[in-house]
């Protein structure tokens, strides 16, 4: 039953990057939206784990605002596929048109000084496509890391298709991404990661909206051993067809502290700022999974 499902589930994701690109886009996005629609309504998994999720990050919960912001959330949600889906077949000015973020200097004043920049993002909106926008309107290669996925087939598609847009992928597991970043950032070069969860041992522990959940700890340790600097960036929609951004300030090392104390104090500045970004948008944040330890100590017990 395992290998069907994988099967299956790559083939739907192989037939989603054969067809919904050919579609025209009125149509892509209409169908998106249907999608959305149909899976929000039978009140699956993921869009209760989706609730719970919201329930701690916005102000009145009650149960009528949580169903709004979760339609809103899958909608915003499958954007961000019939988007992915169709940015290969998109020119470099239609990709330089379709992101609009503020305060890039501090990323373009960071590469232009050689001392290699990490950005850091949150799932929110679509960072596939903030990502073409580095590479196509900025001209900026970068390097970036991919969570393994079953089946391997499935892998390799997500892999294909980010090299396709001008990214250098990275697996997650082995040691080797680690040093790879490194050298690129030594280089002068430019990371993204995505980094708003992290529920392996080496995870660093946060307060995320008043609880304990675990975020990534490369972020901060990448920048603590190669000098470069750490941006984080936030991402949302608006009703146009145009996604927005902020590009914040940089997360500066600790002047004093170990390594672990130094890179406690970063990642939790992290969170913050991606705190600070999803509380404006919730309905941008596609965290469709748990997150926060309560929710994982329930599961345990």
């Amino acid at each position: 039953m395992s290998g069907f499902k994988d099967r299956l589930s790559d083939g739907l994701y192989g037939l989603g990057w054969a067809t919904v690109k050919k579609l025209p886009e009125p149509v892509a996005r209409g169908l998106g939206r249907r999608i959305a629609d149909t899976v929000w309504k039978r009140r699956g998994k993921s869009v209760l784990r989706l609730e719970s999720n919201l329930a701690r990050i916005v102000p009145d919960p009650t149960p009528q605002r949580l169903q709004r912001l979760s339609q809103a959330g899958m909608r915003s949600y499958m954007r961000y596929w019939m988007e992915s889906f169709r940015l290969p077949t998109w020119s470099k000015e239609r990709a330089a048109n379709s992101f609009d973020p503020k305060d890039v200097h501090y990323l373009t004043d960071g590469l232009a000084s050689d001392r290699g920049v990490i950005l850091a993002l949150p799932h929110m909106a679509n960072w596939d496509l903030a990502g073409v926008w580095v590479t196509r309107a900025l001209g900026v290669p970068f390097t970036t890391v991919a969570e393994r996925l079953k089946p391997e087939t499935l892998f390799d598609r997500f892999v294909a298709y980010r090299e396709s847009l001008g990214m250098e992928v990275l697996p997650h597991t082995g040691g080797s991404a680690f040093g790879t970043l490194a050298r690129r950032l030594r280089a002068g070069g430019l990371v993204c990661l995505v980094a708003d969860r992290d529920l392996s041992a080496s995870g660093v522990e946060v307060s995320f909206f008043g609880e304990a959940a675990r975020m990534p700890a490369g972020p901060a340790i990448l920048a603590q051993q190669t000098g470069a600097l750490l941006l984080p960036v936030t991402l949302w929609y608006d009703d146009t067809d145009v996604m927005r951004g902020q590009v914040h300030a940089p997360i500066e090392v600790p002047a004093s502290g170990t390594r672990a104390e130094k890179t406690s104090l970063m990642t939790q500045a992290l969170a913050d700022v991606f705190a600070g970004g999803i509380a404006e948008h919730p309905e941008d944040w596609h965290m469709l999974q748990r997150l926060w330890l309560a929710d994982l100590e329930e599961r345990t017990a």
